[in-house]
């Protein structure tokens, strides 16, 4: 081959070459990306409080723009299009149904922040149609939604973000890496706790006609079915074990996060065990325990973690937060900030004092993480293996109460072992014409 016929040559198949890597790349995105800096075309599915909150926090970030918006109740979704144009000068499309939005290939990535046991589905065929991923904690309803999850996004090579927006706050991160350097010593047990007036339910009321505007089968999805009542839908489906776990998946995904972070632990409890009920009043809706007490062993230290739902007060004098006890020291943290207690000995603190550090609002930089890694493909800093374990470590706490078990799960099994009451709660039953994703 002469020098001529070598360079043509090359140069086919460096074009067919970046061809190759176009077309696996739009294929991949939905559309092909030009540069790091290139806008990110977003869409939100789910769009009342959550989602809404999240979608500002990342138009509040450069090149950035909604292209999107899917929510089953009409009134809500009219309501932020009309907001989102105001705000961009571009009006994004509304749709009822997430699969006509998963079907726009300009759209970048999704923010999902539906009810819980509408997170799977989406997040899944999202995956499969090439978009990048934000979706709120607790990572699904159940264990098995969550395990599909992460073989979805690990399959589909996606950048998923779990809404554990702790993970994103600097005064967290400061948190921990005193722990993790020794800073209260060695760390034996960790206490966590919510104690929150909402998560009693609303007060029982009849059955009424699905209000105007509401795609009410639609929102149901998977969930078995039922008539329309307000204690069920916005504000309060969490409390009912068709859409959601309560206390314990809504701040327990955040608390035990940071119960699992300070050891970097990777790994399911060795036993859950639990005590609680539903004591508050037969006044209100709901059957997630409003009473609830929970104990995980570990190799190395114990969490526990505590809710009594109706009061708002706790352990020192803070409604929510952690108590991370070492043999030096203890350190207390919630979302206003840490401090910390030495312990004393021969007169004398075993740890230097501190000054009390301050917290602020991290949803925003949780936001700007994700889009950051969408462009770098780097991994965000709540992947969704956390948001899987952690989600893991909830939903046990949970099970173990409604079977009044002890519970051992059993990763190579993906089971509690023996036990087939906890086992039939592990992965739901969807209902046609809805079905369980495989990947």
């Amino acid at each position: 081959m002469n020098r001529r016929t070598f360079l043509e040559k090359s140069t086919q198949i460096s074009v067919a070459a970046g061809a190759f890597i176009q077309s696996t790349e739009t294929q991949a995105t939905g559309r092909a990306r030009t540069s790091a800096n290139e806008k990110i075309i977003i869409g939100v599915i789910g769009c009342n409080n959550m989602g809404n909150g999240i979608m500002n926090h990342a138009l509040n970030q450069p090149n950035v723009e909604c292209a999107a918006i899917c929510d089953i109740d009409a009134n809500i979704g009219h309501r932020r299009v009309e907001e989102v144009l105001r705000r961009q000068g571009k009006r994004p499309q509304l749709y009822g149904d997430y699969r006509k939005l998963l079907e726009n290939k300009d759209i970048d990535a999704v923010i999902i922040a539906t009810p819980d046991h509408w997170h799977c589905l989406p997040m899944v065929e999202a995956c499969q149609a090439g978009k990048d991923i934000y979706v709120e904690k607790p990572l699904a309803n159940s264990i098995g939604e969550c395990n599909v999850m992460v073989k979805a996004a690990r399959r589909y090579n996606r950048v998923v973000q779990v809404g554990q927006q702790q993970r994103s706050g600097e005064h967290w991160q400061s948190a921990i890496n005193l722990i993790q350097s020794g800073g209260i010593g060695t760390l034996r047990k960790v206490h966590s706790w919510a104690n929150f007036n909402y998560a009693i339910g609303s007060r029982i009321v009849s059955d009424e006609p699905v209000p105007a505007g509401i795609d009410f089968e639609q929102w149901l999805g998977p969930a078995p079915q039922r008539s329309y009542n307000r204690t069920r839908h916005h504000g309060s489906w969490r409390f009912f074990w068709d859409y959601g776990g309560g206390l314990m998946t809504d701040w327990g995904a955040h608390l035990l996060d940071i119960a699992l972070w300070a050891k970097n632990i990777k790994t399911p409890p060795l036993s859950v065990s639990a005590s609680g009920g539903n004591f508050y009043s037969p006044e209100f809706a709901h059957e997630a325990f409003d009473t609830l007490s929970v104990m995980y062993q570990l190799p190395e230290y114990t969490i526990s973690w505590e809710q009594t739902a109706g009061t708002q007060s706790g352990p020192y004098g803070r409604s929510y937060g952690l108590a991370l006890i070492g043999n030096d020291a203890t350190l207390v943290i919630d979302r206003g900030g840490w401090e910390l207690f030495p312990e004393i000995d021969k007169g004398g603190y075993k740890v230097p004092a501190l000054p009390k550090r301050y917290g602020k609002e991290t949803h925003e930089e949780h936001v700007k993480n994700w889009l950051e890694c969408i462009k770098t493909r780097k991994e965000p800093n709540c992947p969704i293996e956390n948001g899987r374990l952690v989600a893991l470590y909830a939903h046990a706490g949970n099970i173990a109460l409604r079977t009044n078990s002890r519970l051992e799960w059993n990763e190579a099994t993906q089971s509690f072992g023996k036990n087939e009451a906890a086992n039939a709660l592990i992965t739901p039953a969807y209902r046609k014409p809805w079905v369980f994703p495989k990947v």
